[in-house]
């Protein structure tokens, strides 16, 4: 009897162990971004078998860092109206944290007070996106040319930013090292201080710092660099030649910074202003580069001579020097006039008909053997026309004039 009341006691046992609470799933660690929700899940097997009365055995969530009970079953314990707890009247209960804040990270705890006590731990990290600090960070800089000078950039937020600077224009920065005097080129230079040793006009622009920890979106400030120079001028062409008449452009190109005021004056300093006569333009070039442009109009002597291009700041001055002079073209109708001249009398030699004037030639001395007198010299002039007869009539009145000739010859002899 005893024997079989052991064995009674055994199965009972193993049947109350086997319907001990268990969790089906582990707590998963979570990563949220501040301002969204987070939802923790916690599955819990056997657990109506296990307890005896509703008090004896329930799920509870604590906040393992600071020991803090947060809600038991169905009951929020914390005076916390983001966090709300809930049961699907099975085996699921879920912790849900709205709109999470920094305070909110650390390792919760879903536990089941069995005896002895089980539970199970994740840990939330609430990560915060990237934002730039602007009473801390640099803005709009200038600095002379040849100086030193270090941009800042500061940034918030977890895990801690990282920290890039570029050029907008996508131009490498020039970092030198002051101590070697070497210098190098990169497309990007990684921190939150950019210090440029020996700035030049040619590192003017726009720089951007961007700031970055894997939580989207990044974000960036854009600043300008301004390299404080006097004007400088460079003329492209020094002497410029046009003809009368026409309208004839001179340029020069200035480079300056601050912006510089830019105008035109003649050689005894008269300003020059936009009219009828002239006319002024500029065009950029870079961001402190600009081409200055003078049109004169109608071009005449009175234009001759040197034109001014005059470059000023707050630094200082510079000038240039253009000087015009006429364009003389040679003479288009002397030219066709010598052209026909050639062409005519190519075609008289090729069209002279030799036979006609060899017989006025023999009939002029005809003429003057017989002694004709002046009827003689009539008629080797006849002969001659007579002879010129067989020829074109554009072609006449030289080969009169060869019979002519021939004929006041032949009378000399007489």
């Amino acid at each position: 009897m005893v024997p079989l009341l052991v064995a009674v006691l055994a199965c009972l046992v193993s049947g109350v162990r086997a319907l001990e609470p268990e969790f089906q799933m582990p707590l998963k660690n979570q990563s949220i971004a501040q301002g969204r929700d987070a939802i923790f899940t916690c599955v819990v097997n056997n657990l109506g078998g296990h307890r005896k009365s509703p008090s004896s055995a329930q799920v509870a969530w604590i906040k393992s860092d600071t020991k803090a009970i947060l809600a038991i079953h169905q009951h929020v314990i914390t005076n916390n109206a983001r966090l709300s707890v809930k049961h699907n009247d099975v085996n699921t209960w879920t912790l849900t944290i709205k709109n999470v804040q920094r305070e909110d990270q650390g390792t919760y705890m879903c536990q089941v007070n069995t005896d002895p006590m089980k539970s199970q731990t994740a840990f939330l990290e609430v990560v915060i996106p990237p934002d730039i600090i602007y009473e801390e960070t640099s803005g709009d800089t200038m600095s002379p040319e040849g100086g030193n000078l270090k941009l800042r950039c500061r940034a918030r937020g977890y895990p801690p930013p990282r920290i890039v600077w570029k050029r907008e224009d996508g131009a490498d920065i020039v970092v030198r090292n002051d101590s070697t005097g070497t210098k190098s080129r990169r497309p990007s230079v990684v921190g939150e201080d950019l210090v440029l040793h020996k700035v030049t006009r040619s590192e003017m622009g726009v720089y951007v710092c961007i700031a970055s920890n894997g939580v989207p979106p990044p974000v960036s400030k854009r600043l300008m660099l301004f390299v404080n120079f006097h004007p400088l001028i460079q003329v492209p062409n020094q002497l410029v030649g046009a003809p009368a008449g026409t309208d004839v452009t001179i340029q020069c190109i200035v480079e300056a910074c601050p912006k510089a005021i830019n105008y035109w004056t003649r050689e005894k300093g008269e300003m020059i202003i936009n009219n009828d006569k002239y006319q002024m333009d500029e065009s950029p070039l870079s961001a402190y580069g600009v081409l200055m442009k003078l049109t004169v109009r109608r071009f005449r002597k009175s234009d001759l001579g040197a034109y001014k291009c005059i470059s000023k700041n707050s630094i200082g001055d510079a000038e240039g020097i253009v000087r015009l002079y006429e364009l003389t073209l040679p003479r288009r109708k002397s030219l066709e006039l010598d052209a026909d001249q050639q062409l005519s009398d190519a075609h008289l030699q090729d069209t002279l008909p030799e036979d006609g004037a060899e017989e006025a030639a023999e009939g002029a001395e005809s003429a003057a053997e017989d002694g004709a007198g002046a009827a003689g010299a009539a008629g080797a002039a006849g002969a001659a026309a007579a002879a010129a007869g067989t020829s074109r009539a554009s072609l006449l009145p030289p080969v009169v004039a060869l019979a002519v000739l021939v004929a006041l010859a032949a009378l000399r002899h007489a």
